[in-house]
């Protein structure tokens, strides 16, 4: 099912667009609004996760390089 989103324009702009006839204006808004909506849930995820990280406790200095060096002496 679809709704109706209306907005208002600038007259100059509805103008140009009416030169362009052969554009699907109404499927171009879609996909771009589409997108946007993506754009800001990734976004959002990104936020989310970064606030995640920052809770985390800070890994003590030196443990990547020894966990590292223990696991290449095990082989």
């Amino acid at each position: 099912m679809s709704v109706v989103f209306s907005i208002r324009i600038p007259r100059k702009l509805k103008e140009e667009m009416e030169k362009l006839k052969d554009v699907d204006w109404r499927n171009e808004i879609i996909a771009f609004i589409e997108e946007r909506v993506r754009m800001y849930k990734r976004m959002k995820a990104l936020q989310e996760i970064n606030r995640m990280l920052e809770e985390l406790p800070e890994t003590p200095r030196g443990l990547a390089e020894r966990v590292v060096r223990e696991d290449r002496d095990r082989h």
